[in-house]
């Protein structure tokens, strides 16, 4: 053999070993696997017209009332008096001003209790980081993929057990059609006594409370006695088409408090301040327009479109005699395959109609046996992929 060969065979190591945790995952991270089998898709069929009802990415233009702010505040930046670099960390304080106002507004949330970011995602890693290693996590299942994939990358738990499809050290908390698709005022202030009876914090995300249609609360902290056990997540991604412009906040009341006495805002700005060097001063300037009065009606507007979409895929999928969740008060709908791998509901679909969903078993082992359908999507995708599924399922 030559020696130039069992050269290139021969890759360099280095001594640093790999973090363990990550040898946990068995598989990849839900979205990323769905845009893979979509692009082998193409690579199949090259000519196929593919609807992606998948991942929940916001299509829909910005509303110029934001844009124009941003657009505003990047033009300033190219003058003297205008520039600015490094921003606190926390966020402006008119953009925490008008967080707290708008949506805390005789919650006891205060400006100084919200901390701005660049999403909520990234702000569920951060919190991850608050809370260190030594925890057990309880997770709703199906759930968003981060808050279980942030615990295992954190070390919170045991290896992944292939024949249940779950960590170890994660209280899966199953969600079925009985106990709701979105959380009522007695199921949260039942969480919230929990919470207190058990000393255990409650991470909420209300990254879709503005798609709440019914009495039910849009803030864990209009629950009494919520600001001594909870902290909530939010994002103008679903809001304001935000998903590549990257705007979030969390709320951190003053009054939450670790075992010894300390408050926990205190140690989640000091992980702010170490990660993380503030949000696009762009961006917020777009946050600060999206809730002025038009900017708040802009996003309603938006709003109602994507809910509009969603009742095309309910009564889509309803008419076909599914039994079909969601699609009220989020911009997603789970339809039910009783009996069937969601894995191959997703492969049928994609395959005969071309149209990309959700297997539910990518959001935990509460979403087996469902598929998730996304509201996201221009009108005419929408319809069309209705009638692609009156078609197959006919």
């Amino acid at each position: 053999m030559s020696p130039f060969k069992q050269k290139e065979k021969t890759a360099y190591k280095t001594q640093v070993a790999r973090n363990a945790n990550m040898a946990k995952f068995q598989a990849a991270y839900i979205f990323p696997e769905i845009a893979r089998r979509r692009d082998a898709h193409l690579q199949k069929y090259p000519d196929a017209q593919v609807i992606s009802l998948g991942h929940g990415d916001t299509t829909e233009p910005i509303p110029e009332v934001i844009t124009s702010a941003m657009e505003k505040r990047s033009q300033a930046l190219s003058t003297l008096e205008g520039y600015s670099g490094y921003g606190p960390a926390q966020g402006e304080k008119p953009l925490r001003a008008a967080i707290a106002s708008t949506f805390y507004d005789n919650l006891g949330i205060e400006e100084d209790d919200i901390f701005v970011s660049d999403g909520a995602k990234c702000d569920i890693s951060r919190l991850q980081l608050v809370f260190g290693s030594n925890v057990t996590m309880a997770v709703q299942s199906p759930s968003y993929p981060a808050y279980v994939q942030s615990s295992v990358v954190m070390g919170q738990t045991a290896q992944y057990q292939k024949d249940v499809e779950k960590f170890g050290n994660i209280e899966y908390m199953t969600c079925t059609p009985e106990n709701g698709s979105a959380a009522t005022r007695e199921q949260l202030t039942q969480l919230v006594q929990f919470a207190k009876d058990n000393g255990s914090i409650i991470v909420y995300d209300s990254a879709y409370a503005m798609y709440m249609s019914d009495d039910n609360p849009r803030s864990i902290f209009e629950i009494p006695g919520a600001r001594e056990v909870a902290i909530e997540t939010s994002s103008f991604s679903k809001y304001a088409g935000f998903t590549g412009v990257r705007l979030g906040w969390t709320a951190v009341p003053k009054q939450l408090l670790f075992s010894d006495g300390f408050p926990v805002a205190k140690d989640f700005n000091h992980i702010v301040c170490t990660c993380f060097s503030g949000a696009s001063n762009i961006a917020q300037a777009g946050g600060l327009a999206c809730l002025s009065p038009e900017g708040i009606k802009a996003m309603h507007d938006v709003i109602s479109f994507y809910k509009e979409n969603a009742g095309i895929l309910v009564d889509t999928f309803e008419s076909l005699g599914f039994k079909v969740y969601g699609g009220k008060n989020a911009p997603y709908v789970w339809i039910h395959f009783p009996g069937r791998s969601s894995w191959d509901v997703f492969n049928e679909i994609l395959e005969k109609i071309h149209v990309v969903t959700i297997p539910g078993i990518g959001f935990g082992p509460g979403g087996e046996g469902f598929i998730r359908v996304s509201a996201f999507g221009h009108r005419r995708n929408v319809l069309e992929a209705s009638e692609r599924f009156k078609q197959l399922y006919k």
